[in-house]
């Protein structure tokens, strides 16, 4: 099954079955957090410039405790990467800030 949101750019952002197994195999701590995932594309406390073009929507899940969800927007459509949780918010701070 695949999982599409609506990033702020207005964009649909696939999530499939595949690629969620890949991010809960790497980031364990993520299982049963798939609706957060999404939910920080959708609705991101901030979004980030990656290096490759890719872009962060950052969600804080806690005091100091970050969602990061890492996605790719083309033309029409586009795909979430990865994700993970870090307290590193100083490596954050340090990208470029595209929204708000």
């Amino acid at each position: 099954m695949t999982s599409t949101v609506t990033s702020k750019n207005n964009k649909a952002i696939r999530l499939t079955d595949e690629r969620w197994v890949h991010i809960t195999e790497e980031h364990a701590e993520l299982a049963g957090m798939r609706l957060e995932v999404l939910e920080a594309v959708a609705e991101p406390g901030r979004i980030l410039q990656g290096g490759e073009g890719e872009l962060l929507a950052v969600r804080e899940l806690a005091v100091g405790k970050f969602l990061v969800v890492v996605y790719r927007e083309l033309e029409t459509d586009g795909f979430i990467i990865t994700a993970f949780v870090t307290r590193r918010a100083a490596s954050l701070n340090r990208r470029k800030q595209l929204w708000p």
